[in-house]
């Protein structure tokens, strides 16, 4: 808990012992102790359960992994997707999102767990994604130590559903190394990889550097505010000392450095295309998304609960950051050669950091109107997890037949496997916010509007422009699933003199690998006929 149940604990023992007259015997003692309000929390057990219940679910896995035989292991993984949809289901009671828990028991009403709205509709994200990395992983850890892969997937897991419902600052920086530390070593898990082991330590050397700036930005708000309770940081900042002040906007702003590091904003980008490509493919997937949600939920929080009073500090910063990342990442992808090894995850990871650019537009519209335009963000990241997961699905298909995964080894995948190439045509336009990836294309428009709305008119234009840049990959790559595949003659029959064409050869897809894209398929489909599922979080507080 915080310092502040500490200090009223400590202040509330003090006052018995010296309200207790000496002689007066047990008797008087009980009566003071009646008048006392008691420290004692109830956990609301209910509350918690979706991250606990995968943080067991962790501990299990690892200690079942010293018992099963290597022919057995597979079985981790089934018990791993079981976790996660039982932590799924935990979500169904909390839809009220009027639970909240660890609460401060005397003085201001403050918790350090909530189950909001917030809070349920981002766990059913991270939970969802780690449920779809986990069939994209079933047939991919042969290689790999089993029972460690699934204990860091899960751990991590359980980091990224408590990071959410946390409103305080030790409990949010717990919750984001928690979700971090494991995915470290999930990066490079391969051993005796090279590429993995380098991606590995420099994605862990610049998150280091980055949560260390952010603890000094925490510590200096602590200093400011003698809190960590993100409500009650934003009540005393509202009426900080003015010798406090320049504290304050520093921590304010180192804080948000952190969050920036996490969501892949630029100039903090650096770590993300070298880690996608030497992590194994599900785990890209999941840092894509999980990783994503973690870093942009965190400074949701931080920004519009805690630190409202400074809106002047990050609107400007965040807008700034925007405008940056989506540029940066859609010039980056532009510039991927199709011949190159594994061009296509390094397109799939400037993507996604175009796409950090667009869900920071929201957030930095708070700043200038109300909360509600957090809503967009969360709309936004709910269609981007389903298409991009998807898209990592079919990736990780194409790589079991060519381990090089270029984007020229996608062309003429429509011969090949049509559901497949469909799929994936799909994604891509949902990312490219066209026809018929009508989620995609409503996604982007409430983006806009709530730019629009908060009067930052020269980030819309510059959101537009970006919009226009990114078609040109999307299509492109959509494009080459279309055409002939290498090596097939234009025309063939007996009157050209050229031999037939043997067909292509095609492998069995793995179920669990078939399960995952048809999920995303259906999934997106299904938004794409019913917008309003998600984006009518754009319209309400999740507050």
């Amino acid at each position: 808990m915080t310092a502040d149940l500490s200090t009223t604990a400590t202040s509330l023992l003090a006052h018995a012992q010296a309200t207790t007259a000496p002689g007066t015997g047990d008797t008087a003692g009980s009566l003071v102790a009646a008048d006392i309000p008691s420290v004692v929390q109830a956990i609301d057990w209910l509350a918690i359960a979706p991250p606990t219940l995968t943080a067991l679910a962790a501990l299990v896995v690892l200690v079942a992994d010293l018992f099963l035989p290597a022919h057995r292991k597979r079985l981790l993984g089934y018990a791993t997707l079981t976790a996660l949809a039982a932590a799924l289901a935990f979500l169904i009671p909390l839809r009220s999102g009027d639970r909240s828990t660890f609460c401060v028991t005397t003085g201001a009403q403050a918790c350090s767990y909530t189950a909001d709205h917030f809070t349920v509709v981002i766990q059913a994200l991270v939970l969802g994604g780690a449920f779809l990395t986990v069939l994209l992983s079933l047939d991919d850890t042969r290689k790999l130590p089993a029972g460690e892969y699934w204990f860091l997937l899960l751990a991590s897991a359980s980091g990224a559903a408590l990071l959410p419902a946390s409103r305080d600052l030790a409990t949010l920086v717990v919750a984001l190394e928690v979700a971090s530390l494991p995915a470290f070593a999930l990066v490079g898990i391969k051993r005796g990889d090279r590429r993995s082991s380098e991606a590995a330590l420099k994605f862990f050397l610049s998150s280091v550097v980055a949560t260390a700036v952010m603890l000094l930005g925490v510590s200096f708000v602590y200093a400011a505010t003698g809190t960590l309770h993100l409500t009650e940081i934003a009540d005393r900042l509202d009426d900080v000392s003015p010798v406090l002040d320049t504290l304050a906007k520093t921590g304010v702003a180192l804080t948000l450095v952190g969050f920036a590091f996490k969501t892949a904003a630029a100039p903090f980008h650096f770590w993300v295309p070298d880690t996608y490509v030497g992590a194994p493919l599900p785990i890209a997937a999941y840092l894509s998304v999980v990783g994503k949600a973690v870093g942009f939920s965190g400074l949701i929080l931080v920004t519009v609960i805690a630190f409202p009073s400074y809106a002047d500090v990050w609107g400007p910063a965040l807008a700034v950051l925007a405008a940056l990342t989506m540029t940066v990442g859609n010039v980056a992808a532009l510039r991927q050669n199709a011949t190159r090894a594994r061009s296509a995850v390094r397109l799939l990871a400037w993507s996604s950091v175009a796409q950090a650019g667009y869900l920071l537009v929201p957030i930095a519209a708070a700043a200038y109107s109300s909360d509600e335009q957090i809503g967009s963000t969360v709309a936004y990241a709910l269609m981007y997890a389903v298409v991009n997961l998807g898209a990592f699905a079919v990736a990780a298909l194409v790589a079991r037949t060519h381990p090089g995964n270029r984007l020229s080894d996608y062309r003429g995948l429509y011969a090949t496997r049509p559901l497949a190439a469909l799929a994936l045509g799909f994604f891509l336009l949902c990312l490219a916010g066209l026809p018929p990836g009508i989620i995609g294309l409503f996604a982007k428009v409430t983006v806009f509007s709530a730019a629009v709305d908060a009067g930052l008119g020269w980030l819309a234009v510059v959101m537009a422009v970006n919009v226009v840049i990114a078609l040109y990959y999307y299509l492109q790559w959509t494009a080459i699933l279309f055409r002939a595949p290498d090596g097939a003659p234009e025309t063939a029959g007996p009157d050209t003199g050229s031999p037939a064409s043997a067909p292509p050869r095609r492998f069995r897809a793995p179920t669990p690998l078939t399960t995952a894209i048809v999920l995303t398929s259906a999934a997106g489909i299904l938004l794409s006929g019913v917008p309003q599922a998600v984006l009518r979080f754009a319209a309400v507080s999740l507050f």
